[in-house]
């Protein structure tokens, strides 16, 4: 699939977008069958309660790539994210409620490099706590 955004449309400042993602404990139990993470941290109450945890934790990298989704869908090619790199803060307690967590993620482009490339940097919140620092994607754009 083809980058949908180009070079000269953006600038630096350019919102890519502001979106909330939900990760709820089905989103854990399928994270950790992909990634075959199956720590009791991520879907059992009292393991986490025994590890001192205030409860069930969200993977961090699960975070991470769901941070990702705003930049993906915003320049519309996954393969153009050439590089992304997070700093994991504070957890994200995923409750068993059935609406679990709610991520918000703000993107904004912070630098424009030669080739055409540009690097995004994310705020990532949880309950208003910063969960992942230094969230930044280099994405490769039209």
């Amino acid at each position: 699939m083809p980058t949908t955004v180009t070079y000269d449309a953006v600038d630096v400042g350019t919102e890519i977008g502001d979106r909330v993602f939900p990760l709820r404990r089905a989103d854990l139990v399928r994270y950790a069958g992909a990634s075959g993470d199956f720590n009791p941290i991520h879907w059992n109450e009292r393991a986490a309660a025994e590890a001192g945890l205030p409860g069930v934790l969200a993977h961090g990298m699960l975070t991470m790539a769901t941070a990702g989704r705003l930049v993906t869908d915003w320049v519309g090619d996954p393969a153009a994210v050439v590089e992304f790199g997070v700093k994991f803060s504070s957890p994200v307690v995923v409750p068993d409620d059935g609406e679990g967590a709610q991520v918000s993620v703000r993107g904004v482009v912070e630098k424009k490099l030669d080739g055409r490339r540009v690097v995004v940097n994310l705020t990532v919140r949880h309950e208003g706590a910063k969960v992942l620092m230094a969230a930044r994607a280099t994405v490769q754009l039209a």
